[in-house]
């Protein structure tokens, strides 16, 4: 296997779809993502065979659970196109779509989950820029340097 050239944080509500629910399709659509800077991190930076950090927000211990790999390259994502969808944007056309998506690949689960709270306790290394920690930033999907992935996954404790 060659080595990966990108890093991304994807955050996810474990609500509307967790670790255990790409665990069991393997592959899916990462779809509603509607903000502009993660669409454009999706549309024009994520490579097939990106490596995924995926993270449960909005959950009693948020934090990074497990890990994934970018499955495709950037396409429509279709639920602009549906009324129907919480996700529907009446400006977007099949003919200019404003919102792509990825699939995501399922590739471990954590034995643990990496909980926020641990990893803001490693600022100083992760840098000041680091998305996840830095104040007022709220974005759902982005860049991860090879560095910070290695941080970040040298921070799983192994079960006993």
């Amino acid at each position: 296997m060659t080595a990966r050239k990108r890093y991304w944080l994807m955050k996810s509500e474990p609500d509307a779809f967790s670790i255990d629910d790409l665990h069991r399709v393997g592959t899916e659509p990462w779809n509603g993502v509607r903000n502009y800077q993660a669409r454009n991190f999706m549309r024009d930076g994520m490579k097939v065979g990106d490596g995924i950090l995926f993270y449960h927000s909005n959950t009693k211990v948020p934090g990074i659970v497990g890990t994934a790999t970018v499955a495709s390259e950037a396409y429509p994502d279709d639920t602009q196109f549906d009324p129907k969808t919480p996700y529907f944007d009446p400006k977007a056309t099949r003919e200019q779509p404003r919102w792509y998506l990825v699939d995501v690949a399922f590739e471990r689960k954590l034995a643990q989950v990496i909980p926020l709270e641990e990893i803001k306790q490693h600022t100083d290394k992760l840098g000041e820029g680091f998305a996840l920690t830095a104040r007022g930033s709220r974005l759902s999907v982005f860049p991860v340097t090879a560095a910070q992935w290695k941080l970040l996954l040298s921070l799983e404790k192994q079960p006993a």
